[in-house]
Parts: structure tokens; sequence; C-alpha cells
């Protein structure tokens, strides 16, 4: 059999896109094989959200073609789709396909065995209204399934290549999303992420159908599925409709990611984000009334060109004011080709290293603040994997449906089910807790200490 290997820089939705284009390889009687191993086609999955994307991207390029200089090199992806001539000067590489029919990248392969002529599949995105569709029936990765149902964005950030990567908001159709979401569910996932470039804008481009509908379609008309996710949404597509569908879902949990990106409202002007403070916080107060408990994470960019210690400081205020259970926090860092880049102003590295310094530091104390409230209560957990601090152990970790990472002693035939715990230490960035019992009909076992 022909061998192919995978490589996924980026995203959750780049994770997900390689695993459909793994699907393609396996109708085509393709054997997948790692990374590392000498591999007859290597196909590198690029990210190009900042610079250091491209240069990551690069490095993966040149390791594939080392392990096998006969190999066919694919390049898809972001960085692809936004610099195909950059990635074709790259000695080896043979096939350049970017973030739109990835299901050429077959045809592509067998024209090149033939022709023995580069190829670079790259069109204009801006142009593409249509969803491309791409199913998963199945992950490598089996506890958690991710759901792409969007692609592209409208915003354009003054911070942001991804427009440019991905093209303009397009949804897929609902019915699609129902049908590979009973797909799933009848191979064994309890837990749907719903995914996308703009997840929450789902519905933006669609006649009389929004993610609020959606939300409710996949809880009444998929069969087993026991939890949805939303992967992230903007405070301005938090809808009174949305938080509705939370307030009254049995499926919803009780986790939001809610992009910040800065607590300053002069900032997010620069930034072309379209809130205010006011805005985001009246939003957060909403969602936390419809779903109590709720986990809010989010995203901070510090060191924005022009940011001041006084823009600075707003950021960190609000930040307290809100209570995150979790921020990742970034250094503003240049993105070729974006208005943000080119303005004056530009902060010191050593002042955002400072900035970034500061708000881990206040992440970390909300995360335990905010983990410190479940001590002693019994959560409902999926086991994902070994805890990977320690695989020997007999331990595993998860996530609760509020997205706390928890550690519990468990065994191999649990992962991928949902099971009880009893949260016992709350820490950062894992807690600790001990085994309750298995949920769906699983014998029920008790911790050695209760």
């Amino acid at each position: 059999m022909t061998t192919v290997a995978f490589h996924t820089l980026g995203c959750k939705v780049n994770h997900y896109e390689t695993e459909a284009i793994w699907q393609f390889f396996k109708e085509n009687d393709y054997e997948r094989v790692d990374f590392n191993q000498h591999s007859d086609v290597y196909v590198i999955n690029t990210c190009t959200v900042t610079n250091t994307g491209d240069r990551k991207s690069r490095q993966v390029i040149r390791r594939a073609v080392r392990k096998n200089p006969e190999a066919v090199i694919c390049v898809t992806g972001c960085y692809a789709q936004t610099s195909p001539d950059e990635i074709m000067e790259i000695p080896g590489v043979d096939i350049v396909v970017g973030t739109q029919e990835r299901r050429k990248m077959l045809e592509y392969i067998e024209q090149y065995k033939k022709d023995r002529e580069p190829i670079n599949g790259v069109r204009n995105i801006m142009k593409t209204r249509v969803f491309e569709e791409m199913d998963v029936p199945q992950f490598t990765d089996r506890t958690r399934a991710s759901l792409k149902i969007q692609e592209g964005c409208n915003n354009f950030c003054t911070f942001c290549i991804i427009p440019w990567a991905r093209g303009l908001m397009r949804s897929r159709p609902p019915e699609e999303v129902v049908k590979q979401a009973q797909q799933l569910v009848d191979a064994g996932y309890k837990e749907i992420v719903l995914t996308g470039i703009h997840t929450g804008g789902y519905g933006e481009d669609l006649k009389d159908y929004n993610l609020a509908q959606l939300l409710r379609d996949l809880e009444s008309q998929v069969r087993g599925l026991k939890r949805i996710r939303i992967s992230s949404i903007e405070a301005s597509q938090i809808s009174d409709e949305v938080i509705e569908v939370l307030d009254q879902s049995e499926k919803v949990v009780r986790h939001l990611h809610i992009p910040l990106q800065s607590g300053s409202d002069t900032v997010l002007k620069r930034m072309r984000r379209k809130y205010t403070m006011e805005f985001y916080m009246s939003r957060v107060k909403k969602v936390k009334q419809a779903l109590p408990g709720l986990a809010i994470t989010s995203d901070v960019i510090v060191g924005f060109p022009g940011e001041t210690e006084e823009e600075f400081m707003e950021t960190y205020r609000s930040i307290q004011e809100i209570g995150f259970s979790e921020l990742h926090v970034f250094p503003y860092s240049q993105r070729t080709g974006t208005p943000a880049a080119r303005m004056k102003d530009q902060i010191d590295d050593e002042i955002k290293h400072e900035r970034v310094r500061k708000l881990i530091e206040l992440s970390n104390q909300q995360a335990k603040e905010y983990a410190s409230q479940y001590e002693d209560e019994v959560l409902e957990v999926i086991p994902e994997e070994k805890y990977k601090r320690d695989p020997e152990s007999g331990m595993y970790e998860g996530y609760t449906d509020n997205y706390l990472k928890v550690v519990f002693p468990a065994t191999e035939d649990m992962v991928g089910k949902i099971v009880k715990v009893k949260v016992t230490k709350a820490g950062y960035p894992y807690n600790e807790a001990e085994f309750v019992r298995v949920m769906d009909d699983a014998p029920v076992k008790q911790a050695a200490n209760q």
C-alpha cells in the first residue's frame, strides 16, 4: 500500500481538516503512518496566524523532504493559501493546495507522479462562497469530536491575516451539520465541539437560520448526544436568542470561549473589534445568569501598537472585574500584510513580555479561584488520555463540562465515556479528583477513601 503521513500546525480547524483529508486518502487505499516514519507522501497542514507560524511550517516541510527526498510533498492550509509562491520555492515541495479544494490533492499526486512537474493548486479564496464539505466520521484522537460548522471571517481585525487565508463567511448547511453530528454520536462520541474560523457567526450568510437554531436542532434531533461545546463565540454574536438557548439547554456545557483581545476601548477601536468593554461585560453578565457556574476562557493580546501603560492597566482591571476561568495571553506579533503591522508606535519586546507575565500571573490566580469553587463537588468528566506528567501512575486526565482539567485514577476502558469524579484539590493547570462511578450502565466502583 502507498503510505501517507500528516503534520498539522495551528488551530482546531486545521486538526479537523487534517482528519478530513485523511478520509480522502483512506478512500483511495492509502495507509497512514507516523510523520517521523519513512512515507511515500507527506501532507503538511500549515498555519499563518503569526510570522512564527510561517517559519515553523517551513521547518516541518524541510523535515519531510529530508526524511524521504523521493516522497511527494504536499503543502496545504493557511500559509499555503496566502504564500503559495514562497512555498513552491522550497526545494522538494511538489504540490501546494490552499484552504479549499482539498480533495483535488489526490488528483494532483497522480498527475505529479506522471509528469514530475510541481503543481500550484491555490485559487483566489475571496471568490469562494460555498462551504467545502469535509466529513470526519471518526477521529484518530477518540474522546472529543470536533464538528466544523463554518468557514471564513468577515471581520478584518487590523492584526489578523485570517480572512485572506480563509476567505469570507460560509456556513455549513444545517442538515449536513445534524447528519454528521449523528454520525459522530453513533461512532461513540459523547461530546461534540462546534468549531470554525468564526464559529459564533454561523448562519450570518443563511436565510432565516442562525446559531441558536442550530443548537436547538442538535439538541432535539441528534439521538444519544450528551454534550455540545461551542469552541469560540464573539461577544457581538451572543444574542438574546443564543442566551435563551443556553438557559434552556440540557446539553450545551457550562463553558464559553469569548475572545477579549483587549480590555481598553481605545485599543479595541484600533484593533477594529466590534464591541466596547461596556457591551462585552453586559453580555458576560447575561450568559453567567443563564448558565450558573459558567467557565469563561478568553484570548488577550498585549503590546498592541500604541498600547500605553494606562491602556494595559484598563485591560488588567477589566480582567479582574470579569473573572475568567483561564486566559490565553499573547504578546502582539507583527503580521506582515496587516494594517497593524504598518502602525507607528510598535511596542518594545521587553515591555510586551513584562505585560504578558503580569496577565499570566493574574490568569493563574483566577483559574485557581474558579476551580476552588468546585472542591468536594462531584462533576462529570470524559477521560481522554493517561496523565501526561506521569503516564505510569494509573492516573488519567480529562475535562469536566465546565472545562476544568482534572486528574484521577481510571482505566483504559473508561476513555471516551462519561464518568463521575469528586474534585479533591484545586490547582493549576491540573485539578485532582477521585473516581466516584462510571455512567452508562458500567459497574459502579467507589473511590478507596470514600
